[in-house]
């Protein structure tokens, strides 16, 4: 194996089944990620994107084939040790930003620090250093229904960047957000992607795939374009 490639898929199954019939979630897929890549994975609803990358976050199993991480076997592990790899390896962004809504913003950024064994006042620290770099810090102690949603997924961003991860994967970060905020959130994963994290991005949206260097373009659970964000096939047709 290439020791760039950080994110290696091969011949993945995801089957489920209702009665008799059974869905092929993901077909046979394969799919190299190297390190420092910003890839975006694109496909209408119910082309297996999602289902992708919650292989992919360590989320959930195939139903066959290799999965390698950082040259781990994940597939191999136990559910404590796939836990200790994704809390090392793995930052997620989601759509609905997951914020625990009680928590101010600095308490919720520490929750992800939680397992690496630092102490509390190392977990505070950081996690102010990291909601500075968003833009954040003067809002610390706001809860997140004090803040626009803009605002919600910055704090997203920083709360998936705890653990200083290899991998950022966002699913859909710009789906619940106007334009113009949507494309601040891209500039932030642009810059990480820039400073050495490997960025995956799940989206049905053609004009934020374009951002990506290189577009895998699932339907029905199989790769039917994976290259550049320039080709035309890299295009989704249908959004649903």
């Amino acid at each position: 194996m290439n020791a760039d490639v950080l994110i290696n898929l091969q011949n993945i199954y995801k089957i489920y089944k209702t009665g008799e019939t059974e869905v092929h979630a993901l077909d046979g897929v394969t799919l190299e990620i190297s390190r420092g890549e910003f890839v975006a994975i694109v496909g209408a609803s119910g082309s297996g994107k999602t289902t992708c990358m919650n292989i992919i976050g360590c989320l959930d199993v195939p139903t066959s084939g290799n999965y390698h991480l950082a040259g781990e076997d994940v597939l191999a592990m136990n559910d404590n040790a796939k836990a200790k790899l994704r809390n090392k390896m793995l930052g997620f962004i989601f759509q609905q930003y997951n914020l625990i809504p009680k928590l101010n913003l600095c308490e919720n950024v520490e929750l992800a620090m939680l397992y690496a064994g630092m102490s509390a006042g190392e977990r505070h620290k950081r996690s102010l250093q990291l909601l500075e770099n968003v833009g954040l810090a003067d809002k610390a102690n706001n809860v997140p229904n004090q803040l626009s949603g803009g605002q919600q997924q910055r704090v997203a961003i920083a709360r998936a960047l705890a653990g200083e991860p290899a991998v950022i994967l966002a699913d859909e970060p710009t789906g619940a957000l106007d334009s113009q905020t949507g494309r601040e959130v891209l500039d932030i994963l642009r810059q990480l992607n820039h400073e050495g994290r490997t960025v995956v991005l799940i989206t049905h949206d053609n004009s934020i795939a374009r951002q990506a260097q290189r577009i895998v373009r699932l339907e029905d659970g199989k790769i039917i374009y994976d290259g550049s964000a320039d080709g035309e096939a890299a295009i989704v047709s249908a959004v649903q």
